[in-house]
């Protein structure tokens, strides 16, 4: 069976208040339900201590090497976060930067430990951003090993200038739940055949 892990880049360390990112990648988990595809729980980054850096360990109170394990034992990514300042979560930047470890992780066919892995992403915000910050993940992820589907991304954004959360949405719009389940069905597919047939390197 795959198995999907996603990490939630919200800015709210507090994993106990549930934020819109939780819930778009509540849909995503659904869709990959469907797909009978394994969804781990959650990892909230900014509840864990995860410094600054660009190794896969930091040393004395680092976090990361077991939310990186936890990461790359998933045949799935789900990279959930807000959109701050029409960009991807500082926290979000952080986890990207923490990847840059596995360009020096290669194994003797020269891939990295991402290889062969798929990476889709949830993208909640309140103005203009999807595109921009699905380019942003996307091209980071693509650089340290990720393998990116088609209609990889689902997102939600709000009016301009506008105080509504996607969490006081009374009920999923059609289309968002239409492109959760496109996500989940062409991440499986690939997933699937990845698994099969690694990447030679």
């Amino acid at each position: 069976m795959l198995r999907a892990q996603p990490i939630n880049c919200t800015l709210k360390s507090n994993a106990s208040s549930e934020s819109s990112t939780d819930m778009m990648i509540g849909l995503l988990a659904m869709a990959f339900d469907k797909c009978d595809v394994a969804v781990a729980e959650t990892i909230r980054i900014a509840a864990h201590n995860v410094p600054p850096g660009v190794t896969s360990d930091e040393g004395a109170g680092d976090d990361w090497p077991t939310i990186r394990e936890r990461i790359l034992g998933a045949d799935i990514l789900i990279f959930g976060t807000p959109i701050w300042m029409g960009q991807a979560s500082s926290v979000a930047k952080r986890v990207m930067e923490r990847m840059d470890a596995f360009l020096d992780e290669i194994d003797e066919a020269g891939r990295m430990p991402s290889y062969s892995k798929v990476a889709v992403a949830a993208i909640v915000g309140n103005e203009d951003g999807a595109h921009a910050t699905s380019a942003q993940i996307f091209q980071s992820l693509n650089d340290v090993g990720w393998t990116i589907p088609a209609v990889a991304a689902c997102y939600w954004v709000g009016e301009a200038m506008h105080g509504t959360d996607y969490r006081d949405l009374k009920q999923t719009p059609e289309k968002v739940a239409k492109t959760a389940e496109m996500v989940a069905a062409n991440a499986s597919h690939l997933a699937g055949l990845l698994k099969a047939k690694p990447f030679p390197g």
